[in-house]
């Protein structure tokens, strides 16, 4: 029996964003069958029992661009499996065409999956009426299948104008998006008339919360460096909405902040979308909380200045993770 449709309003809270976990010797062209499957399990069940309220998958940082299908298959099963109903779990399924996307969204909702993370088909940039109806053709075709919007304009060569969100909210799988950014925040909100949550950046959480009271879900790649800090985020938003009183989660912001810059080469961020995947990949690994792994190629080379910027992010994180867990101790002493 086919689950029901999630709504805009079903999608609340911490949204992590993980990798896929890549054996040792996945940057090796040759490799086969790279993605770690116990890994994959041990982070599923870590980021649930953490208290993150979703899971999203197969992006850029995901790497799945670069996985076979066979791996991406292996990797859906393993995420579904270990998450085992308890949080909603949506798979990137996008493929450089319509055919080849339907198909492989198709066989994730036969495995399970509860959404997929949408983008655009990157090859052409896409006119506002191709990006339009590639989603309305693929919601037709797996009308089952929940779908979160991948709004990522370095990424798709498509800046997601109000137009598109004002189309896309008529689309009824369409329920969230992943979110790059403020400046536009308030304008898309009123385009998509609560049909769609968008989901914000971590570290952009606190500013877009207190534009809006619908903001109340984010999306974090960080919480694969210390989930703590992700839930902390959440709940300490979810505090000052209901008290009126925002001090703890502006000072927690402040706290939070510091960690982004390193990550950022020469703070720029189509800098950082060039070697997004090595990037990400060397802040989770020094983290520390879960191994990611080496990069698939062909995006596995990046510059160690640039490396060196990201693992400290990640252990800046961690750092931030371990501080909060020693300070609930003392709390609780």
């Amino acid at each position: 029996m086919a689950k029901p449709l999630l709504s805009a309003a079903d999608v609340k809270g911490a949204w992590a964003i993980i990798p896929t976990p890549s054996k040792d010797n996945a940057s090796d062209w040759r490799a086969t069958k790279t993605v770690d499957l116990d890994e994959t399990a041990r982070v599923v069940n870590g980021l649930i029992d953490a208290g993150i309220d979703g899971i999203l998958s197969m992006g850029t940082l995901g790497e799945a661009a670069t996985m076979t299908h066979d791996e991406k298959l292996d990797f859906m099963r393993a995420l579904i499996d270990a998450a085992a109903g308890r949080v909603p779990v949506f798979v990137g399924t996008t493929c450089i065409n319509t055919r080849d996307t339907v198909a492989l969204t198709r066989e994730a909702l036969a495995l399970g999956a509860d959404g997929t993370m949408l983008g655009v088909p990157m090859w052409c940039a896409p006119s506002l009426d191709v990006a339009v109806q590639f989603y309305k053709d693929v919601a037709e075709a797996v009308p089952e299948m929940n779908i979160a919007i991948y709004a990522n304009p370095e990424a798709f060569k498509f800046d997601f104008p109000r137009p598109f969100w004002a189309q896309v909210a008529e689309i009824p799988q369409v329920v969230t998006a992943k979110y790059i950014g403020v400046a536009n925040l308030l304008p898309d909100l009123a385009a998509i008339r609560g049909r769609i949550k968008l989901l914000p950046i971590d570290f952009d959480y606190y500013g877009a919360a207190r534009m809006d009271d619908s903001v109340d879900a984010f999306w974090s790649s960080g919480a694969v460096c210390h989930p703590l800090v992700t839930t902390t985020l959440r709940d300490l938003v979810a505090q000052a909405r209901a008290s009126g009183d925002w001090s703890a989660a502006k000072a927690f912001m402040g706290r939070l902040g510091p960690t982004a810059a390193p990550l950022f080469p020469n703070g720029s961020f189509k800098e950082f979308s060039t070697y997004n995947i090595a990037l990400e990949k060397a802040r989770m690994d020094a983290g520390g909380w879960m191994k990611a792994g080496p990069v698939r190629p062909p995006y596995h080379l990046c510059p160690e200045p640039y490396l060196a910027g990201a693992r400290k992010s990640g252990q800046m994180w961690a750092e931030l993770g371990k501080a909060l867990e020693a300070e609930a101790l003392g709390a609780a002493a």
